[in-house]
């Protein structure tokens, strides 16, 4: 089944975006070895080389590390993925900091509807 993509990004990021998601879940483990370009791009319903700029960006932020011919592996350095679980809880909290806020929300209710949620 297709992918579902937002208008609102790129599809490379989403895509990229999607894959640290399962990192950080522990979907793909570190060490482990993700799917390949070809596979991820029949699972998103998209052209590979979308799928192989969404690898490339996540190369570049040390999230997966190329092997070769062998494929692409979750990078072992704790590190890096929990200096991206970090990034990407902030990103999340000032989507949400800005959405809220456009209903004039007072900051005690927003840590008081925090505080309540039930996890």
């Amino acid at each position: 089944m297709a992918w579902n993509f937002s208008s609102g990004k790129p599809v490379y990021l989403q895509i990229a975006e999607r894959i640290t998601r399962s990192v950080l879940s522990g979907e793909y483990v570190a060490g482990e070895q993700i799917p390949s370009v070809r596979q991820i791009a029949l699972d998103a319903a998209v052209n590979p080389n979308t799928v192989q700029h969404a690898f490339s960006e996540l190369e570049y932020e040390g999230i997966i590390i190329a092997q070769g011919t062998l494929g692409r592996f979750v990078t072992e350095d704790k590190e890096v993925i929990e200096s991206c679980r970090k990034k990407m809880a902030e990103n999340l909290v000032k989507e949400f900091i800005e959405n809220i806020s456009q209903l004039s929300v007072p900051k005690e209710d927003i840590v008081k509807m925090i505080e309540e949620v039930d996890l």
